[in-house]
């Protein structure tokens, strides 16, 4: 079983930039694409943004020109780099990784709280 594990996440004032990172207890991020997703109270989880193991990246429109996703591969790590953050921001951001090995598999971190609000 692999463990993700989000960090950096907090409060920030509209405007602000925050980094949040995403640890592999294993060398999967080269192999799986990773996104991160977001949600709110009473809302369905939505991608944010996923980096593809030959680096493909996407983006979801609300984010585009804001948010830049990374990936370390020698550290088992992602970063999703939030600049310009918006109240409409504020959300749980949890970590993905996804994709086919021998069978399909997929991996939650547990979140982290992202608030912007003056």
């Amino acid at each position: 079983q692999v463990q993700l594990v989000e960090s950096g996440g907090g409060l920030v004032q509209p405007g602000g930039s925050l980094r949040l990172s995403c640890a592999a207890s294993r060398n999967i991020f080269s192999i799986y694409t990773v996104a991160w997703h977001r949600q709110t109270p009473g809302k369905e989880r939505e991608l944010v943004a996923s980096i593809g193991s030959d680096d493909t990246t996407k983006y979801a429109d609300s984010v585009k020109g804001r948010f830049t996703i990374s990936r370390n591969d020698a550290n088992n790590t992602v970063t999703l780099h939030m600049n310009n953050l918006k109240s409409e921001d504020t959300a749980v951001y949890y970590c993905n990784a996804y994709g086919w090995g021998d069978y399909w598999i997929q991996y939650w971190g547990q979140g982290t709280q992202v608030t912007v609000s003056s």
